[in-house]
């Protein structure tokens, strides 16, 4: 099975080469294509990108006309997508790429159909730096799986992993980070194996480059309500 790994980037040219050269080495026994979506980036990013990564056609660059989000850099690049799984990697080095292969696993061995990443199911050393960010990915989790019936214990965590097939049955319509309860609520609805595995973080701090914010977290509990409710 093909596996398409999708990228949102915006200002990260000091991590994306490591990432994808990362994403290289631990996918290197499957068919795998890297979709990089650069979010309008003005620290020169887009230029190492066109200079690098645009001759191959394992990479396609999509370059986005100006700052839309990562909700709309995502969804672009699972249009874009080829291959019958999608991973979701971020382009910093807060996620270990090792830790998508038990997930993309559990999809190919037809034990799941969507799998999610969690920083709190212990597999791995988690950074300990944000009581504010655990509490609120508490919060936003939780009400989450009220109106899903789920268990999931980080909604937030970017490692997602499913099939093309069941995204292309999803309309999705938030274009910045309330794309996590958005994605996780619409795919509860269509009745989908979910599971979820522990995985390592390397959490970064606003000083050295988070971008998610209070009003984000916000934004998320407002998606919540309204694609929990307005089905």
């Amino acid at each position: 099975m093909k596996i398409s790994i999708v990228i949102p980037c915006y200002n990260e040219i000091n991590t994306i080469d490591k990432i994808i050269k990362s994403l290289e080495l631990v996918f290197s026994n499957y068919e795998y294509e890297i979709i990089i979506i650069d979010d309008y980036s003005n620290d020169g990013s887009r230029e190492f990108l066109q200079n690098n990564y645009s001759k191959s056609s394992k990479y396609t660059l999509i370059f986005n006309e100006k700052n839309f989000g990562k909700g709309y850099s995502l969804n672009s690049g699972f249009q874009k997508a080829s291959g019958e799984i999608i991973c979701i990697q971020d382009a910093d080095l807060e996620y270990d790429p090792n830790d998508l292969i038990p997930m993309v696993k559990l999809i190919m061995k037809n034990k799941a159909d969507v799998v999610y990443g969690s920083r709190f199911r212990g597999n791995g050393p988690v950074r300990a730096n944000s009581f504010l960010n655990k509490f609120a990915n508490f919060i936003i989790s939780s009400l989450t799986n009220i109106f899903t019936n789920l268990s999931l214990t980080d909604i937030e965590c970017c490692y997602k992993v499913f099939k093309k097939s069941d995204i292309q049955k999803i309309d999705l319509k938030e274009k910045r980070f309330g794309i996590e309860p958005e994605l996780t609520i619409k795919f509860s609805m269509l009745k989908l194996r979910i599971f979820e595995t522990g995985i390592s973080y390397f959490g970064r701090t606003k000083q050295e480059g988070k971008k998610i914010g209070l009003k984000d977290g916000f934004r998320a509990i407002y998606c919540i309500f309204k694609y929990g409710i307005f089905k």
